[in-house]
C-alpha cells in the first residue's frame, strides 16, 4: 500500500494533493456550496481545501517587481469599511490586498512588503484622486509618474450630470417635469450604448430642456480628452471645453472643471506614450470582486476574500 506525502496539506491528511487541487479548480468556477454538494463534502471542508489550494498557487506565483501599478480601494461591508487592492497593470493581476482602511498608513503596508528594491522599478502608479494614495506614493516611489484613473474621473462627471438633472427637476413644475422623470440612467449612459427607445426619449427631453441637452453634450464630449498624444493638444481641448461652460449656469460642471484643473498633471500624464496602459483593468477587477462578494459564502472570512481576490486573475 502506497501513501502520498502531503507537504502543504498538513491539516487535511484524509485528502490527497490531487484531490485538493481538483477542489480548488472547481471552486474557481462554482460556489463552495455547489462543490460541496457535488462531491458530498462538508461545506467547511471544501472551503479549507480551497484556501490551502489558493495559498499554494500564490506561493508558487510569487510577487512580481511591477513597473506599472493600479491602486484602488474596495468596500468589504457596509459602514465605510475599506481594503486596498494593488494590481500589476502589465501582468494584469492583483498583487496585494490589505490595510485596515484607505489611509496613508494602510498603503504604507504595501510598500513595506514590496521592499525598496522592487519599489525602485515602479515607473507608473494609476489611482483615483484620493490624496492619501498620492501622498504615500510620492513619498515611497518618487520616481513613479502618477496617473489618475479615467473611470474615476468620469464617475465624477456622471455625478455632476445627475446633479444637473435633479436641479432641473426641482426647478420645473407641472408637465415640464414629465420629460425628466425616469431618464436618470439614460442621461448617465453614453449615446452609443443606448437602445432606440432610450435615444428617442432623450431627444424628446432635449427638445424640451436646453440645459440638460447642453449638459449631456458636454458629458459626452469630455471623453475625447484621453485620445490625445500631446499634452499641449489635450490642454487646448480642456480649455475649449471649460470655455463652453460660460453662461450655461451649470454649477456642478463648473465644480468638476475646477477639480480637473487641480489634478491636471495626473490626468495629462496619460498623453505620454509610455503611460498608455489599460485603464480598464482596475475597473474590470472591481466588477470581478463584486461578483466574488455576491457569490462567496465565506465573505465574512477576510483571509478567504483576500485569497480569492489575489488569485482571480491568474491563468488556469
Amino acid at each position: 500500500m502506497k501513501s502520498e506525502r502531503l507537504d502543504w496539506m498538513v491539516h487535511h491528511r484524509l485528502y490527497t494533493k490531487r484531490f485538493a487541487h481538483y477542489v480548488g479548480q472547481r471552486c474557481k468556477d462554482s460556489s463552495i456550496a455547489a462543490v460541496a454538494k457535488e462531491l458530498n463534502l462538508d461545506w467547511h471542508t471544501v472551503k479549507d481545501l480551497e484556501k490551502e489550494y489558493m495559498r499554494e498557487v500564490l506561493a508558487k506565483t510569487g510577487t512580481p517587481a511591477p513597473e506599472a501599478i493600479g491602486i484602488d480601494e474596495i468596500s468589504i461591508r457596509k459602514g465605510h469599511t475599506y481594503r486596498i487592492v494593488v494590481s500589476d497593470l502589465i501582468r494584469g493581476r492583483p498583487i496585494w490586498f490589505g490595510g485596515e482602511d484607505r489611509s496613508e498608513a494602510s498603503l504604507q503596508q504595501f510598500y513595506d512588503e514590496l521592499g525598496p528594491k522592487k519599489i525602485k522599478k515602479i515607473r507608473l502608479a494609476v489611482m483615483d484622486m484620493w490624496k492619501a494614495f498620492r501622498n504615500v506614493t510620492q513619498e515611497r516611489a518618487p520616481q513613479a509618474a502618477i496617473l489618475f484613473d479615467k473611470f474615476h474621473v468620469l464617475n465624477h462627471l456622471s455625478k455632476a450630470m445627475d446633479e444637473v438633472r435633479k436641479k432641473e427637476y426641482s426647478r420645473l413644475t407641472g408637465k415640464d417635469r414629465k420629460f425628466i422623470k425616469g431618464q436618470k440612467y439614460a442621461l448617465l449612459s453614453r449615446w452609443e450604448n443606448l437602445e432606440l427607445d432610450g435615444k428617442k426619449a432623450l431627444k424628446t427631453l432635449f427638445s424640451a430642456n436646453k440645459r440638460l441637452n447642453t449638459a449631456y453634450l458636454l458629458k459626452e464630449s469630455f471623453g475625447q480628452l484621453w485620445s490625445y498624444k500631446s499634452e499641449a493638444w489635450a490642454r487646448k481641448f480642456f480649455e475649449n471645453w471649460k470655455a463652453s461652460l460660460k453662461w450655461q449656469r451649470l454649477k456642478p460642471f463648473e465644480k468638476f472643471a475646477q477639480m480637473i484643473e487641480r489634478h491636471w498633471d495626473g490626468i495629462a500624464m496619460y498623453c505620454h506614450p509610455k503611460n498608455k496602459v489599460s485603464l480598464g483593468f482596475v475597473e474590470g477587477l472591481n466588477n470581478k470582486i463584486r461578483v466574488i462578494q455576491r457569490r462567496a459564502y465565506g465573505l465574512r472570512d477576510e483571509e478567504y476574500l483576500r485569497l480569492k481576490v489575489l488569485t482571480c486573475m491568474l491563468p488556469k
